[in-house]
């Protein structure tokens, strides 16, 4: 704890004393150290989060223990805080790289896992030592998890206002020129200078074709420096860090590598994401060791797969085992309104393209689809029986579905599946519809938490089921079944 405190101390030191007045040697280590793209920023904010809550728990123990001596008992449940913050802290991505325009999310992803540490660190607790919760100890805790809160997120304030301090006097600025104007090169420019924790600057770009020529071009007004034979003075002159290539192809960078063989110069060439038509579904990714750029992937790789699967498979049966009297109550009654079987099994299509047989309460007379065939739910419909009626209404007919999560055919949260008839349709229809087959189909999901179900726009309906693959975690599928108890089963496109 000492050291993570004489860490954040020594920042706090540098910004009272100033850049100019700091020795040399220890100027340039920290400059050196800051300087490298925001991994050491990263790697010093978990020390700093450690020390910090570290901090707030030895607070809280004085505040409500009146001695600064901590006992063996809480030093455990300490020990298991911090363990359980560094892997939570992971999980819920706390440490993304900083934008000046994600506070709020950060501060959503460091509430999230903070929670999870406390709900998680209480639970082992009152399950090993129930004695340990008489007296003082739920205060203690209590507080604890306010004031770690409030001191990861004051001391992250600090550190980017620090480094916002250092940067605007020039400091810890890696200087970037770059090889050819287009579109990508601007973005990349905008991209920098909107993400202060890389520490990345670009100065200009160098460009053989005339300024005429790129003026339309230039919305971010990059100065030109001058042209291909030009980079290796001004590489010397300008004191640049790197050199980004930012036009497709070998030519320019062979060329930039040519131009700049005798600077120890680094060389970049940046990957053309506007050469996709959807580029914001492709991300950076490593496969075996080769280098890959993923358009289209399923986030349900690895061991993703195996959560995803501990994480539906454990909480259906938890659920099915609590409303287990209502599930017969609801079978009583399907029973009772009509004559035939209480589920009603309809094929449909889920995890790639493969069918399977998706469980419901019967809502409709037997043979009641031999007449009319495959038809689309529509509003003011009379083929249901008046208690299938209110099951549908109620979402009470789905419930059987947490067979189907059992037997591993769906998951608890995921795109809607529909039936093969539909399916051949819609993929001609709607852009993309087929790859919502790339993870299992959900009772639940992020369009229909949305309101998009029943007859709803089906572009739109694809467009969130798309969004939530691209952005699967745990995280977001608790944020859906959350906000599907608390909004309720009661649906107007519900019938």
């Amino acid at each position: 704890m000492a050291w993570g405190w004489m860490v954040f101390l020594s920042i706090l030191a540098i910004n009272r004393i100033g850049v100019s007045e700091m020795p040399l040697g220890l100027g340039n280590i920290f400059n050196g150290l800051i300087k490298q793209y925001g991994h050491t920023v990263i790697l010093l904010l978990r020390f700093i989060d450690i020390a910090m809550l570290l901090g707030a728990a030895w607070i809280s123990h004085y505040f409500w223990l009146h001695q600064w001596d901590i006992d063996q008992d809480y030093r455990i449940v300490i020990s298991l805080g911090v363990l359980a913050t560094i892997i939570f802290f992971e999980i819920g991505q706390v440490y993304r790289p900083w934008q000046n325009d994600a506070m709020r999310g950060e501060i959503a992803r460091i509430v999230r896992a903070w929670v999870s540490v406390i709900v998680l660190v209480i639970s082992i607790v009152a399950l090993v030592r129930l004695q340990f919760w008489f007296g003082s100890s739920y205060r203690w805790i209590a507080t604890w998890w306010v004031l770690g809160l409030l001191f990861v997120l004051t001391a992250r304030s600090v550190l980017a206002q620090l480094l916002s301090w250092l940067r605007a006097r020039g400091w810890s600025q890696g200087r970037i020129v770059m090889v050819g104007l287009n579109q990508m090169a601007i973005a990349v420019s905008r991209q920098l200078s909107h993400s202060s924790w890389a520490g990345l600057q670009v100065v200009g770009y160098v460009d053989d074709r005339s300024v005429a020529e790129n003026v339309a071009d230039n919305i971010f007004l990059l100065p030109r420096l001058g042209e291909m034979h030009d980079l290796a003075d001004i590489v010397t002159k300008q004191a640049i860090d790197e050199v980004w290539v930012a036009f497709p192809g070998e030519s320019l960078a062979e060329r930039a590598q040519h131009e700049l063989r005798h600077l120890p110069v680094s060389i970049r060439l940046v990957i053309d994401c506007f050469a996709f038509k959807q580029s914001k579904f492709l991300s950076l990714n490593t496969v075996a060791g080769i280098p890959t750029l993923d358009v289209s992937v399923s986030p349900l790789h690895g061991v993703n797969r195996y959560i995803k699967e501990i994480e539906d498979r454990l909480f259906a049966f938890i659920i099915l085992l609590l409303i287990s009297p209502l599930m017969l109550l609801i079978a009583g009654g399907v029973k009772l309104s009509s004559p035939g079987p209480v589920f009603y099994r309809q094929e449909r299509v889920g995890w790639n393209n493969r069918s399977f047989t998706i469980l419901k309460f019967r809502s409709m007379p037997v043979g009641t689809e031999a007449k009319t065939g495959a038809v689309w739910a529509k509003p003011n419909e009379n083929r249901a029986t008046p208690f299938g009626a209110f099951l549908r209404k109620t979402s009470l007919d789905e419930l059987p579905q947490l067979i189907n999560v059992l037997m591993g055919d769906m998951s608890l949260v995921g795109p809607r599946p529909e039936r093969p008839d539909f399916v051949e349709v819609f993929k001609e229809q709607v852009p993309n519809y087929m790859k919502k087959h790339m993870v299992k189909a959900g009772i639940t999901g992020w369009a229909q938490v949305n309101g998009w179900r029943g007859d709803t726009d089906l572009n739109r309906r694809i467009e969130h089921d798309l969004y939530y693959i691209q952005h699967w975690s745990v995280w977001f599928d608790m944020e859906i079944a959350l906000r599907t108890v608390l909004t309720g089963f009661i649906n107007k496109n519900a019938y």
